[in-house]
Parts: C-alpha cells; sequence; structure tokens
C-alpha cells in the first residue's frame, strides 16, 4: 500500500532538527528512525525518510551532526564530525520522545535505520530501547575495541540489541570488505541474533544513494528496497515476529574478489 505523506521540520529536545514524515490517515502507524549517512542531514536521508514513510510508517530522521559549524563542507564529504556515543544515545532518545508525541504514532513498534557512519549508531538505540527492527547500511563493521568516543565495544551493543538484523553491503565497497562483514555475521550468531545480510555484487559503498550518480546502482537498489520494505512490514506489523532466530547470509562476490582494487565512487 502507499500512503501520501506529510513532511517537515520539527525540533527534538536540546534543539535537535528532525525531518519528519507522516502518512495520511489516523494511524497508529508504527515508527522508524532514520540515520543519515556522515554527510549529515541531506537529501538522499530524507528521500529514504519519505519512500518509508509513504509504506505506512512515521519516520524521523535527525539531524545528528547539526552543530557542525561548516554545514556546507559536511553535506560536501570534506568536513567529517566524530560524534562520541554518548551525544549520540542523548539524540537518540530526543528522537524517540518526539516520535512518542506525534498524532498517530506507536512508538512501541519501533525501527531504525542506520547507513555508514552511523550503522553502529542502530546498535545504540538497540541496546538502549526495545526495537523490533534494526537496519545497518554499509556500517557498523568497526569499533570493536572500546575507546574514548566508544566506551561500549560495538560486539556489546550487539548482544543487547534484540531486533532481528537487516544488514545490506557491497561487494566493490571501498571502506568495508567482505571479511569485515563475515565478522560482524560472526559476532551476530556468536550472540544468537537473527539476521539476514545480503553482500551486492558489483555494488560500490553508498549504492542506495541516487543523489550520487557514480555511486547509485538502481537493479541492486531496487532489489534491496524490495526486501527492506518485506522486513520491515514483518517486524514492525501489529501482530510480533516470530521468537525464533534465523540466520540468512547473501553474498555474491568473484572468485578473484580482492578488496585492495575497490576503489571510491561518486
Amino acid at each position: 500500500m502507499h500512503f501520501p505523506i506529510t513532511t517537515g521540520m520539527k525540533t527534538a529536545r536540546a534543539g535537535l532538527p528532525v525531518h519528519l514524515a507522516k502518512p495520511a490517515g489516523a494511524g497508529p502507524f508504527p515508527c522508524v528512525i532514520v540515520l543519515h549517512e556522515r554527510y549529515g542531514l541531506v537529501q538522499h536521508t530524507t528521500d529514504i525518510a519519505d519512500q518509508i514513510a509513504a509504506a505506512g510508517y512515521v519516520v524521523a530522521a535527525p539531524d545528528l551532526y547539526y552543530a557542525a559549524s561548516d554545514q556546507d563542507g559536511l553535506h560536501r564529504g570534506d568536513v567529517r564530525v566524530h560524534a562520541a556515543d554518548d551525544e549520540v544515545t542523548e539524540h537518540l532518545d530526543a528522537v524517540r520522545e518526539l516520535l512518542a508525541s506525534a498524532d498517530g504514532a506507536d512508538v512501541s513498534r519501533l525501527g531504525v535505520v542506520g547507513a555508514c557512519q552511523t550503522g553502529r549508531y542502530s546498535f545504540l538505540l538497540g541496546a538502549r530501547h526495545p526495537v523490533r527492527a534494526c537496519v545497518v547500511l554499509y556500517g557498523a563493521t568497526s569499533g570493536w575495541e572500546a575507546s574514548e568516543r566508544h566506551p561500549i565495544p560495538l560486539e556489546k551493543q550487539i548482544a543487547a540489541t534484540s531486533a532481528p538484523v537487516f544488514g545490506v553491503f557491497g561487494e566493490a565497497d571501498h571502506t568495508i570488505s567482505v571479511p569485515e562483514v563475515q565478522h560482524l555475521r560472526d559476532v551476530l550468531e556468536r550472540h544468537d541474533k537473527s539476521y539476514r545480510i545480503m553482500v551486492c555484487a558489483g555494488a560500490p559503498h553508498g549504492f542506495l544513494n541516487a543523489t550520487m550518480p557514480g555511486r547509485y546502482r538502481a537493479e541492486a537498489a531496487d532489489y534491496v528496497w524490495r526486501e527492506l520494505l518485506d522486513y520491515l512490514a514483518a517486524n514492525l506489523g501489529e501482530d510480533p515476529a516470530g521468537t525464533s532466530v534465523t540466520w540468512r547470509f547473501e553474498c555474491a562476490k568473484a572468485a578473484d574478489y580482492d578488496f585492495a582494487k575497490n576503489t571510491r565512487q561518486e
């Protein structure tokens, strides 16, 4: 079903800007938090939020890096923000509060989508609040050791997340190798977490991003979108998903795969 939607910018606690997209109708609708890539809140992120909202979800896409002084540089990719997990969790708490107060929103049916640099944030939310869907788009494959910015190792965050995980990666990603994806898979299995992970043939980092023609791969993106929406429907519906643990790993890679040959695409 495709819903007409309304969109607008809201302000969460502590001044956090949030793009809010809602389907037409009284609801109640399940909720999804969509987190941006390292570029901050740009069109690609709001496009994802609006597309999910049109499938029947109240979607909040926060601007986690709104305090960065050079927003233009951030959006171009010339500036990086390295936020500490404590700061991120405060923002995520604020977004969840905003959703809980939104008309027609059922925050008890909550999912989260993290991408690239914010991929690990899906697990930060999942370890802190009950979530029923946890999506990672080409992220969450580093930061395994504790550090000043990440005081709780990623594996512990994963262990505390109860939601089944949907992970999407590309064979031609220049930042994440197939063995790193396999490591994430092994961690999920070690902690008996349900997952579906796909590594798409020939797809570079960020291949869902239609605003970056060099990265975008339409065929792979269409496949991922169909499967992602099916995953959200299965886990955020009125009837809870089953309690069985399921593992599904799909990887399409060349026999002579060589991560060192993968290059950045724009």
